[in-house]
């Protein structure tokens, strides 16, 4: 009977240390911010032809470079190859070393459309990061809204306007525009020559 009242005494102190390790390993899991807050995304269209899409990464946190994943609606609508920019080497204790992006994270994406007009658009996204302190998230998919804008008027501006073209030379056959051309074209001494030639046939033409 004895040990029968004596094990309520002696449980709570054997629980003791798996409670306090409990504890210890909840506490730092509620100072990590919730994925969303981590990475905010957002999305704008920078002509008609492309989506720029820029995350803002919370200090101590970063997004890892080939995790990213892209998909539109409608369905009529392809994207080209999303442009990263290089990221920061990091040995990673999951993936090895691996290119991540700190603070910010800013990916342009080619649209190839086959109408004119604005385009709204609902891009889908996935990315996934971790956080230095050594908790790292599950993909995130996320949506964003843009619209494109008509790509009718920056493909005509792109158009050449064909350089106007320079006024024909003065082709009179009177003294003057002989004259005048010559000084255009002809150089010192052959001016002078010229200047030498006129005074000549001058002197010889009867008044």
């Amino acid at each position: 009977m004895t040990r029968l009242f004596a094990f309520p005494r002696v449980f709570p102190r054997f629980l003791l240390p798996f409670l306090l390790a409990l504890f210890a390993l909840q506490a730092p899991a509620e100072d990590f911010l919730d994925p969303a807050v981590a990475f905010r995304p957002s999305a704008r269209a920078v002509d008609g032809q492309t989506i720029e899409v820029r995350f803002e990464i919370a200090r101590g946190y970063y997004l890892y470079r080939d995790k990213f994943r892209f998909a539109v609606l409608p369905d009529s609508v392809q994207l080209g190859t999303p442009l990263l920019p290089p990221g920061k080497v990091k040995e990673d204790p999951n993936f090895g070393d691996v290119e991540v992006y700190y603070q910010q994270a800013l990916i342009r994406i080619p649209v190839e459309r086959n109408s004119s007009g604005p385009l709204p658009l609902t891009l889908k996204v996935t990315s996934q990061g971790c956080a230095d302190a050594g908790i790292c998230y599950p993909p995130q998919r996320q949506q964003l809204s843009v619209e494109l804008p008509d790509p009718a008027p920056v493909a005509a501006a792109a158009v050449a306007t064909p350089p106007a073209q320079a006024p024909l030379a003065d082709l009179s056959g009177d003294e003057s525009g002989r004259i005048a051309q010559l000084f255009r074209n002809a150089s010192f001494w052959l001016l002078v020559v010229s200047f030498f030639g006129f005074g000549l046939l001058l002197s010889l033409t009867p008044c």
